[in-house]
């Protein structure tokens, strides 16, 4: 009977070891995206997730985590003090790796994310309504200079908003007033909260014919919008790219961001993917890791420009 009972033990100390070493994934995984749904990022990011749940059989989905006039931040936080196990995956703007640390969260600082690779540029532009005296960059300058013009955005602390403000500073005025919101579409100009939005193409497509366009942000013309000029057009220095891609926390295993990584190419470089980059405007890709990191440490020296304009 003793010897039975030491049988026993033995077999399921022989056991634990591959429990422990189960394979990933092996429950639910969560893709924060830290702004309300309906976005490019969102859009894209659901349909990794569910490329994700089919291709492995668990459950994968889209948490929306928006942090009002904080930005992406406060969700960016939750992922960093999610365990570090692949199972909490950040789907991040350009802000979140390069901006974060500076934002005084603990949890953002030092940068605690790696990412797995980026996938979308934005097609980022300032935009204003159709009735608006003013109908370029050049035009808008003339009229701030002796009119109050309210400027509104995600965050001031956001690289859009920060190259929309430098781009001000570049052509000699600025906004009288500037205020975040969760959301910058149609209403938003309708409603006159606001007369200048910076916002991406996809919210305000539905008035596209009722709004003007100024610029876009970047360094190549929107298919969509193709007689606006961008911002490195108009003052290369502020030249950065609006990309969002895939982070996790840098302890995050190997063996989870390679699967993540496989799920997200074949999304991004699928026929879905390819339509939604014609019907928007936006470019869409797969840059895996190490190009995505070379992407981020060019875009601070950039963004280091930017910053001595708005001191």
């Amino acid at each position: 009977m003793k010897s039975q009972l030491i049988a026993g033990v033995a077999l399921i100390a022989a056991a634990l070891p591959l429990a422990a070493q189960a394979e990933y994934p092996e429950k639910p995984v969560e893709f924060v995206v830290p702004w309300p749904p309906g976005d490019l990022e969102d859009v894209l990011t659901r349909m990794i997730a569910d490329e994700f749940q089919a291709t492995y059989g668990v459950p994968a989905a889209v948490v929306n985590k928006p942090g009002g006039g904080g930005g992406p931040f406060p969700g960016a936080a939750e992922v960093a003090q999610a365990p570090a196990d692949g199972y909490t995956v950040g789907s991040f703007v350009i802000g979140v790796p390069i901006v974060g640390p500076e934002t005084g969260i603990p949890a953002l600082n030092p940068n605690p994310f790696e990412p797995i690779g980026t996938f979308l540029t934005y097609p980022f532009v300032i935009a204003t309504g159709g009735d608006a005296p003013y109908g370029s960059m050049e035009e808008l300058a003339a009229y701030a200079q002796d009119n109050d013009v309210a400027l509104g955005h995600f965050g001031s602390v956001l690289i859009p908003t920060q190259v929309t403000f430098a781009l001000a500073a570049k052509m000699g005025f600025d906004y009288a007033s500037e205020a975040a919101f969760d959301a910058l579409d149609c209403n938003t100009l309708a409603s006159g909260d606001v007369d200048v939005i910076n916002t991406t193409l996809q919210l305000i497509l539905p008035c596209l014919g009722d709004v003007q366009v100024l610029a876009s942000i970047g360094s190549e013309r929107i298919g969509l919008t193709p007689d606006t000029p961008t911002v490195a057009e108009l003052a290369p220095d502020l030249n950065v790219s609006l990309w969002n891609g895939l982070f996790v926390h840098k302890d995050v295993p190997a063996e989870a961001r390679d699967k993540i990584a496989a799920v997200a190419e074949k999304v991004m470089t699928g026929d879905k993917a390819k339509e939604l980059m014609a019907q928007t405007g936006a470019l869409v890709y797969w840059q895996p890791a190490a190009e995505a990191a070379a992407q981020i440490e060019a875009d601070t020296a950039t963004l280091g420009t930017i910053a001595g304009l708005l001191e």
